[in-house]
């Protein structure tokens, strides 16, 4: 069951106008949104990031908070499995023609929900790989938006090398991964990169330094290089389904030889509680 401009129907049955500006130009924002034992997760800070990448596309909300949430929960109630990662879109919606410049247009709202099976710790203590690869991505990077053709072909490419992400960088200063945030740890210090225009800050980041603080981390929020990268104590990557991950091999090069940190278990216990609170 999916949810389409206002009706629960069988995916399936579900159908867009080709004229839609999400299909002929990736004109739209999105947000994925975990729930955990029927519950949504962060549902607040989600909604706030949603709003901020319609208003930088220049997109009306067509819902209140409260009809989210009431779309939201109605859709999870279709679902078997009580953990659940949700997909929510919105495009600018149909015109009569095919034209780059837009007016005013009714947008398409698109939600389906799939069962979230996060890996369990003793799985995430055996270490993740990626690569790295130049960031070629636009400058907005910060707004959730659905056209992803790099990241697809990021993704593509770490599928291909049989790692679990792609680590990007511009001008060798670390930005995030593919589909992840990305978190460096030296000494007793956590690094990420600034929360600008050359990032998706994503809400699993935000629990991920909360998380940190509470582990007696302290936090820089500062580009740090390639080099120092691969030098690091530990590296994690952040998403909504993945939660936190630690990366333990990045271009055949070990971090840690090859072991998963202490502070990387702190933080993953530290966020199973935020999880259950």
């Amino acid at each position: 069951m999916v949810y389409l401009n206002g009706n629960f129907i069988a995916k399936n049955k579900a159908s867009i106008s080709v004229m839609d500006r999400g299909f002929l130009f990736g004109d739209g924002v999105y947000e994925v949104i975990p729930a955990y034992q029927g519950k949504l997760f962060r549902l607040d800070a989600h909604l706030q990031r949603l709003q901020k990448s319609l208003e930088a596309v220049q997109i009306s909300n067509p819902y209140t908070n409260d009809k989210w949430l009431e779309t939201l929960k109605q859709l999870l109630s279709y679902s078997q499995s009580d953990n659940q990662s949700l997909y929510l879109q919105i495009t600018r919606g149909a015109d009569t023609q095919r034209k780059h410049s837009f007016g005013s247009l009714s947008p398409t709202v698109y939600i389906e929900s799939n069962p979230l099976i996060p890996k369990d710790k003793i799985t995430l203590e055996q270490g993740f790989s990626a690569i790295t690869s130049s960031d070629i991505r636009w400058s907005r990077c910060d707004i959730k938006a659905t056209s992803l053709l790099a990241n697809t072909m990021y993704a593509q490419n770490a599928k291909k090398a049989q790692v679990e992400e792609v680590i990007l960088h511009r001008d060798n200063i670390v930005t995030e991964g593919a589909t992840s945030n990305v978190f460096m740890v030296k000494g007793n210090t956590l690094h990420t990169h600034p929360a600008n225009t050359h990032i998706l800050s994503g809400i699993t980041r935000d629990l991920a330094l909360e998380s940190a603080t509470a582990c007696h981390l302290k936090i820089k929020e500062l580009g740090f290089t390639t080099d120092e990268l691969l030098g690091a104590d530990e590296v994690w990557i952040s998403s909504s389904t993945r939660e936190i991950m630690p990366i333990t091999q990045i271009d055949n090069r070990t971090i840690n030889n090859g072991k998963v940190g202490h502070y990387w278990a702190c933080v993953y216990n530290h966020y199973q509680q935020l999880k259950n609170d």
